[in-house]
């Protein structure tokens, strides 16, 4: 048999002497760290997965799970089953083989619509169909942004024909839903927008409605991305006000100001074109032409002047036949300038900013050059008729005193709050540790009274000859620091046994004599024995 290595053997021989409480509480942690090793070998060898599709219709996510369970990929299902997760290796695989299976259905609603048309297909069919197919498109991508878990777009393309003298433009109707907990930004309402603007020819950023499943307008047509007026002028209202109120807090203070702002919008939009004619300097005539006309003869003689009874009275017998006519034609040069402008609503057209300051830290301020400074920043214009009125009043201080005491009371209930957590840490902290405490002393305690009771066989001391032959100090001053190599064993004697008795006086004798060399030959039997 090999022999066991030396610190295997000594961890076994600690083994031995533990209690059968000390090794149930080493099974048990034996346990946990093997069922610990062995979750982390599995959560470490788990794939990687990724979203195979996200935001799918209930159909949909069905049929592509029975692919998936067809072809044998593992899968997971997240977003409240809308999104499919499966290992980042076969992701591209099961997509190709979803896409063949016609999966997800959704997503095929666009220009792959064209591929079903006939030859047989009539103009109508043709128009519709391209509509369909481009919807389907902009749904899709639209639909593929964070947070937005279905899509849905309209688009009125009017017909184009000669016969029409004016052009009516396209308009889109986009409804879009969100997940759980997300909203649209203004950032991505204004990308929404400009994409559906950009897919479809003549479409303008204002022609475009966007609602969201809450039924919120989000943009509406004729206004645009930019939203109504009411919420143009609170854009507005907020801006310039967190412009003045930066400004004054450096010259007054925080606090000691207060701004508001008033501004009046537009509520209409208008189409205006203007043409406007100039006559260009020192440029030559485009045309001239002149056309002169003359004649010479004897004309016939005049009438004359009515007499008393009406009779016409002769006054010269011939007159003069000459006439002259000369007509000039001339085409100038003309500059003309045709001027298209879109007037949207939401312009301003009037603001007035009231500013309040603080008595009290308005004694030195020089109120003209303060006025001057709040028109500045507030953009004030004379033509609008924008108005500026800046008022010194005390400020009423109770409500900035309540606030700080209430201020004050909520971060000493959030100190007490934090203090009572961290007592409460420390309090299970010392039960855990005193816990272990009385579970080594009790091990200890028992470990010690195991060994006081284990019985002594005497009869193991029959190899040995009488106690009474082992030298025995009369005078120790240190008796527990006797050191075992001071006990001269006796020599083993095997010609006739020892009685009990015998035994027992010697042993009698010598733990009365000198208790601590007993206990040290008595420990060392009991080493011998387990040893062998």
């Amino acid at each position: 048999m090999a022999a066991v290595p030396a610190p295997l053997g000594k961890l076994m021989e600690s083994v031995r002497g533990f209690s059968l409480a000390q090794r149930t509480i080493m099974i048990i942690g034996v346990a946990i760290l093997v069922m610990g090793a062995i979750a982390l070998a599995t959560f470490l060898n788990q794939p990687k997965m990724t979203p195979l599709y996200s935001g799918l219709a209930p159909e949909d996510a069905a049929g592509i799970v029975e692919q998936l369970k067809t072809d044998g990929v593992a899968y997971e299902l997240t977003g409240g089953g809308g999104t499919i997760m499966v290992p980042e290796a076969s992701v591209y695989d099961a997509r190709l083989k979803a896409a063949a299976a016609g999966l997800p259905s959704a997503g095929t609603a666009g220009y792959s619509l064209l591929d079903q048309m006939g030859v047989t297909s009539s103009e109508f069919q043709q128009s519709i169909t391209y509509k369909r197919a481009l919807e389907g498109e902009l749904a899709a991508t639209i639909q593929s942004m964070d947070g937005v878990k279905l899509a849905s777009v309209k688009l009125a393309i009017p017909e184009q024909t000669v016969f029409v003298a004016s052009k009516t433009n396209p308009t889109a109707s986009i409804f879009v839903e969100t997940r759980p907990g997300s909203t649209l930004t203004r950032d991505q309402v204004q990308s929404v927008i400009h994409l559906t603007s950009a897919s479809v020819d003549g479409l303008k950023p204002e022609d475009v409605s966007l609602v969201d499943a809450a039924g919120n307008l989000l943009s509406a047509a004729g206004v645009g991305m930019t939203g109504g007026a009411d919420q143009q002028a609170s854009d507005y209202e907020t801006r310039v006000a967190s412009s003045v109120q930066g400004m004054l807090d450096r010259v007054v203070g925080t606090g000691n100001s207060t701004v508001a702002v008033a501004a009046e919008m537009s509520l209409e939009s208008a189409e205006r074109t203007e043409e406007t004619f100039t006559d260009p300097e020192g440029s030559p005539a485009l045309t001239e032409s002149e056309k002169e006309e003359s004649y010479e003869g004897n004309g016939a003689p005049s009438a004359g002047v009515l007499g008393p009874d009406n009779i016409a009275v002769p006054e010269n017998a011939s007159g003069n036949g000459t006439f002259t006519s000369t007509d000039n034609q001339r085409t100038n040069a003309i500059n003309k300038v045709t001027e298209n402008r879109m007037i949207p609503s939401g312009t301003l057209q009037r603001q007035s900013v009231s500013v309040a300051v603080n008595e009290s830290a308005a004694r030195e301020l020089n109120m003209e050059q303060l006025t001057e400074m709040v028109s500045n920043a507030a953009g004030i214009s004379a033509a609008r008729n924008d108005q500026v009125s800046i008022s010194v009043v005390p400020f009423n201080t109770d409500s900035a005193a309540a606030a700080q005491s209430e201020l004050a009371a909520a971060a000493a209930a959030e100190t007490a709050l934090r203090n009572a957590a961290l007592q409460r840490q420390l309090i299970y902290a010392g039960v855990v540790v005193l816990a272990l405490i009385l579970a080594v002393v009790y091990a200890l305690y028992v470990r010690r009274n195991k060994q006081k009771r284990e019985p002594i066989d005497l009869g193991e001391l029959h190899d040995y000859a009488s106690l009474s032959a082992v030298p025995v100090p009369m005078e120790n001053p240190h008796p527990e620091t006797v050191a075992l190599t001071n006990v001269v064993l006796p020599q083993p004697v095997a010609t006739f046994p020892i009685s009990h008795n015998a035994k027992r006086e010697e042993l009698s004798a010598l733990a009365a004599t000198d208790p601590a060399l007993m206990a040290d030959y008595l420990r060392t039997v009991m080493d011998d024995k387990r040893n062998e």
